[in-house]
């Protein structure tokens, strides 16, 4: 059934409540949400109600185009000077015995070994160490790009930045133009959890506040470059907190349009501090993503990380909203399937990345970081494996 249709019975639908009906007119004629409307679809909204709205979005917007990239991590070490409360990946530096620390060549070694592969971008993301300064992120970007320039250098989040420039004793718009000299091209998502003081300071109170995550942002964005959003969801926070936190997004995003894509993350409670409360639905996972794709009205895209709900879980969400699942990740990151997630071994060929998509009824294609499309696989046809052979064995009397 299409976008248009499922819309036109949703608004016949004598049973739909008027307020529930006013929200779903503004979204069919284009016009943004409220603050308080958003409260409401998280109340009282059904599942099929919200598909519809944010499914009508997704396809006026893109179509059913599905966005994926060729990429891999590095992650310099999982030790780290600060203490969130749910994370599974970081372990403190007293406990360093647990812990990983790669040195800047182990680190340009393992870019070294996607050499002519068709790699697009390398994902740049760890703990936080205090060996890992200004002049460590600097040398290591200039380093990639010298040694593949088409490489593209998505690197470290506003917690990393926040520490190396306070350490650095330069203020934000220097730092963050030094490292677009050093070689990065974008920010990831990351280290934004729930911006509003109640709940940060529950979950991750030593690192950077939500305000400082927004304004290294804007300080990228006043650049000329492109960063993408994320939202932890589904632990202590309440509705409101989560709609507070797009709010935030969506009002700087108006005010300097640099951000391409909002990444909601879902709580995974495995081996953290907050391993006693337990995980919300893919119920609630596809809601979520249908209300972000509602009220995030100026933000082009809205991703789900395959890769962390699971690949089931994520061609379905293809139908709420979402339009890009990451990439393929050739097994390179630890941050999830440390944290229970169901990928524990989150490698996918491109072919499967592919499929996946096809056989949820959507239009693949391999994009760049910044959205270029490089390969459109609509009716793309791979190799056929080669089959094995058998041989006639002789029969024995």
């Amino acid at each position: 059934m299409n976008s248009e249709l499922s819309f036109n019975l949703l608004l016949a639908d004598q049973s739909l409540s008027a307020d529930l009906r006013a929200i779903a007119e503004k979204v069919r004629s284009g016009d943004r949400i409220s603050f308080d409307e958003c409260v409401l679809l998280y109340e009282k909204a059904e599942l099929g109600y919200l598909g519809i709205l944010a499914n009508s979005i997704r396809e006026k917007r893109h179509g059913d185009k599905t966005y994926f990239n060729r990429n891999f991590h590095i992650e310099p070490t999982n030790l780290c000077v600060y203490d969130c409360k749910f994370c599974s990946y970081s372990v403190l530096i007293k406990e360093r015995s647990d812990g990983w620390e790669y040195t800047m060549q182990e680190m340009l070694d393992i870019v070294k070994k996607y050499d002519g592969q068709p790699v697009t971008e390398v994902h740049i993301v760890g703990g936080v160490l205090p060996q890992y300064d200004v002049a460590f992120y600097s040398e290591l970007f200039t380093s990639i790009r010298k040694h593949r320039p088409d490489l593209h250098i998505k690197a470290l989040t506003p917690v990393e930045y926040h520490y190396i420039f306070k350490k650095a004793k330069i203020d934000y718009a220097t730092g963050m133009k030094m490292m677009k000299d050093a070689g990065l091209e974008s920010i990831p998502g990351g280290g934004a959890e729930i911006f509003h003081p109640d709940i940060r300071v529950q979950i991750a109170k030593d690192k950077c506040t939500g305000d400082q995550w927004l304004e290294i942002h804007e300080e990228w964005h006043k650049l000329g470059m492109r960063s993408n959003a994320t939202m932890l969801y589904g632990h202590i926070e309440e509705y409101w907190h989560r709609v507070d936190h797009m709010e935030k997004l969506r009002s700087l995003q108006d005010k300097t349009g640099g951000f391409q894509t909002f990444i909601p993350l879902k709580f995974r409670n495995q081996d953290n501090q907050m391993s006693d409360i337990p995980e919300v639905s893919v119920i609630e996972d596809l809601r979520n993503y249908a209300i972000a794709r509602i009220y995030l009205d100026n933000f082009e895209h809205i991703k789900a990380y395959w890769a962390m709900i699971s690949r089931s879980t994520a061609q379905l969400s293809l139908n709420f909203g979402v339009d890009d699942i990451d990439g393929t990740l050739d097994d390179t990151t630890k941050i999830y399937s440390m944290a229970g997630a169901e990928e524990q071994h989150p490698a996918m060929t491109t072919q499967e990345l592919v499929e996946l998509i096809k056989n949820a009824g959507r239009h693949p294609i391999e994009r760049d970081t910044l959205y270029n499309v490089i390969t459109d696989y609509q009716n793309h046809e791979f190799p056929q494996e080669e089959k094995p052979k058998f041989y006639k064995l002789p029969v024995l009397n």
